[in-house]
């Protein structure tokens, strides 16, 4: 049976390194999205300030390991192999929990995950016990066994968390906006130093308060001196940091907003490691604890009560390091934790642009009722207030593209990080169990806001993504409870074959989410992804859009052979590859029409004629996206309700066409790869033999069905692809002869200026 317990060890241990890994990936988000957003600095400073924190914060959370050993149930109520089937029970679903969220993109809290997963494996076991011994307990004596008042308040602290951080950032971030507005490089560096005293005196004493009090190097004096003067100590801190940051811009002409936002960084990664490592790795050495205590006493796991991890352990520094050296290396080349990061920085991101998130219902009604109640306090505002506050808010126009430009400003990157700080300073000393990832989320949200980002042509899609994921956050609470419940019961009946199933499952479930997150990843960075145009000419507009017609035509070419081969050849799967390749071909055309807004802005005013090439171009790929669509989607309709297959020389006719066409293609996709413009003369010289081919062919098929076509459905279909075909040459030929007409090889191409 011992054996059986050390299996559990080595296994916790595994399950320990890749919890780290997924759960890091996860609440890289916390720490990281206001650096990234703002680009305040380079990826690398950003990156290296991080992993410093995260491992000064590894080595600072001993004491937190606490809450995995009796912060959520009584551990002296347990045996010691029920103890170990609740710690298996909850690592199981953690990484699988955690890997499921990272997968989606979607930040969540791993201190939710870890306290209700212990609390359903918990209350599985518990009445499990309660059930089988035979003493007369009831459901009622399930309060012995677990810590009802610690999951009260973690319940309390999500819905406080998620309003009181949203508001209190929408408020503060209005405040600061209002005083520096967007030009706060132009104001007096008073105004500076005395912004930078606030966020710098809040995020250091946030690095104490939150960061380092569980740390056995610090001092017990200066404990006690925060404990008993707090107000004295935020004062003297406000007084000498707003001195050094005037004599900082004043002497050194230092960048005082890229500073908080790199010290704010670097305070949220040591507090993230210091706070959260227990969630990866307390459970692990929680059971590490209690098997050693159990091995010395000789006794039947099964009577073994576990009083002593009720009693207070000290974790071996060596194991906080080899974990904030594992939590460092994946915040370098966790593709998941950047995915995450996006979602947050998309939805407070200051200009419009493609949403991720879909509107629905409740995001349509609130941003109704928001606006109606806008409008009614605007009402009974004073005009010359108004008038100044939208002044304030006017926002500069950027001197570089979209793509490179940044997703907020440095005063909204400074003010998530302070208040989130004191946010979560506040609610430590309060000894409060506010959620890090539920913090800075919605303080991030509120400041995005309150500062105008959420305008009416985005604020629907904005606030669905919001609803998104703190709707996923409850999700993780109730699935984190009743996953943990289920894998408690299956290993405490199942021993050690159940434990090798789930393991098994849980390794198939992560390489399964890994492969498909990495193919996911691949397919945004292939070499076929469309690019838009941001050429200010039409010489440079034809040059710049040659590589996206390439992508286009061979995209287009495989996705019309493999309809037509899927048709021959009645093979369902390579049409079902050929509706899905379609479809995100024409999101990407969509995706380019809807950037014309934003082209024709950065068009020069002697350059307008771009517009209206760029806009013909657009328009005849969606009219080729929408003909291979119709193609691909009648082919596979036909085929999934098993109609009887087209004659052998309709099939043939359809496969001449094919080559045809492949022809057609790839003398287009070199003509433009290659920018040989001239040769497209060339291949419009073949224009009417093409269409002689598809008239020549819709001909015979007219004579097949008068004379011998006995199936309406076969000749449905084949007209259908014929007149598409026909309709898709038309487009092809179309968008030729706009390139043929409007390219002169004796203008050099002109593109956007981002000197200034």
């Amino acid at each position: 049976m011992e054996n059986l317990y050390l299996y559990m060890l080595a296994a916790l241990a595994f399950l320990a390194i890749a919890d780290l890994v997924v759960g890091v990936s996860n609440d890289a988000v916390n720490f990281l999205n206001s650096a990234i957003g703002s680009k305040a600095v380079s990826f690398k400073t950003i990156m290296i300030v991080a992993s410093i924190g995260v491992a000064v914060g590894a080595m600072t959370s001993s004491g937190m390991m606490e809450v995995a050993r009796k912060g959520i149930f009584n551990p002296g109520e347990f045996m010691f192999d029920e103890i170990m089937v609740i710690f298996m029970a909850v690592m199981l679903t953690d990484i699988l929990l955690l890997d499921f969220f990272n997968t989606l993109g979607l930040p969540t809290s791993t201190t939710v995950s870890i306290v209700f997963e212990l609390l359903g494996a918990s209350v599985a076991v518990a009445l499990i016990k309660i059930y089988a011994d035979g003493s007369g307990q009831n459901i009622t004596d399930l309060t012995n066994y677990i810590n009802n008042s610690k999951a009260i308040e973690i319940i309390l602290g999500i819905l406080l968390s998620v309003v009181v951080a949203f508001t209190i950032g929408a408020i503060i971030q209005y405040v600061s906006r209002i005083l520096l507005s967007f030009k706060f490089e132009e104001k007096p560096i008073w105004y500076s130093a005395i912004f930078s005293g606030f966020a710098v005196t809040s995020i250091m004493y946030f690095i104490i308060v939150k960061g380092l009090k569980n740390a056995t190097f610090m001092p017990l004096s200066i404990k006690e001196f925060l404990s008993t003067n707090p107000v004295a100590f935020i004062s003297i801190n406000f007084l000498v940091f707003t001195l050094l940051s005037y004599l900082a811009v004043k002497i050194f002409n230092a960048k005082i907003y890229t500073i908080i936002i790199v010290i704010g960084t670097f305070a949220l990664a040591v507090a993230f490691a210091g706070n959260d490592l227990v969630n990866f790795i307390g459970v692990p050495i929680a059971a590490w604890n209690s098997y050693e205590v159990w091995s010395a006493s000789g006794i039947e796991a099964s009577k073994y009560g576990m009083i002593a991890l009720g009693e207070p352990v000290q974790t071996e520094p060596y194991l906080l390091l080899i974990a904030g050296l594992i939590m460092v290396l994946t915040l370098w080349f966790s593709s998941k934790a950047k995915a995450v990061v996006k979602t947050s920085v998309d939805l407070a991101r200051q200009d419009e642009g493609k949403e991720r998130f879909n509107p629905n219902f409740l995001s349509r009604n609130i941003v109704r009722l928001t606006i109606g109640l806008s409008n009614s306090i605007n009402s009974i505002l004073l005009e010359s207030y108004r008038k100044w506050t939208d002044k304030q808010f006017i926002k500069p126009v950027p001197v570089v593209s979209a793509q490179d430009a940044p997703a907020f400003d440095l005063v909204r990157a400074a003010v998530n990080l302070m208040v989130a700080s004191v946010l979560i300073s506040i609610a430590t000393s309060m000894k409060l169990p506010l959620s890090t990832t539920y913090v800075t989320f919605m303080v991030t949200m509120g400041t995005s806001l309150a500062d105008r980002a959420w305008g009416s042509e985005s604020a629907v899609y904005r606030v669905a993504g919001v609803l998104n994921v703190i709707g996923g956050w409850f999700f993780t609470a109730f699935s984190a409870f009743v996953a943990a419940s289920i894998m408690a019961i299956i290993l405490f009946y199942g021993k050690g074959y159940a434990l090798t199933a789930l393991i098994v499952v849980a390794i198939m479930l992560l390489a399964k989410n890994y492969l498909s997150h990495r193919k996911k990843s691949q397919v945004l960075k292939e070499e076929d992804e469309l690019q838009k145009s941001e050429s200010s000419s039409t010489q440079g507009v034809i040059h710049e859009s040659a590589a996206t017609i390439a992508k286009v035509v061979k995209r287009g070419n495989r996705i019309y052979t493999s309809a037509i081969n899927g048709l021959a050849t009645q093979n369902l799967a390579l049409l079902k590859t050929s509706k899905k390749q379609i479809l995100k071909l024409s999101t990407e055309v969509d995706e380019l029409r809807d950037n014309i807004f934003y082209f024709i802005k950065n068009l020069e005013e002697p350059s307008l004629s771009a517009s209206n090439f760029y806009i013909n171009i657009l328009g005849y790929l969606q009219d080729i996206t929408q003909s291979l669509e119709y193609i691909s989607k009648v082919s596979h309709k036909h085929v999934n309700n098993n109609h009887k297959k087209l004659k052998f020389s309709q099939i043939k006719e359809l496969k001449d066409l094919d080559e045809q066409l492949e022809t057609l293609f790839a003398e287009m996709q070199s003509a433009f790869e290659s920018r040989s413009f001239e040769e497209i003369g060339a291949i419009l010289n073949n224009k009417s033999q093409m269409f002689n081919v598809v008239k020549e062919k819709i001909q015979k098929q007219v004579e097949r069905t008068r004379n011998e076509e006995s199936s309406p459905k076969n000749t449905t279909l084949y007209f259908g692809l014929l007149l598409e075909t026909k309709d898709l040459l038309t487009a092809t030929m179309n968008l030729l002869e706009e390139y043929f007409n409007s390219h002169d090889s004796s203008v050099e191409p002109a593109t956007i200026s981002t000197e200034d």
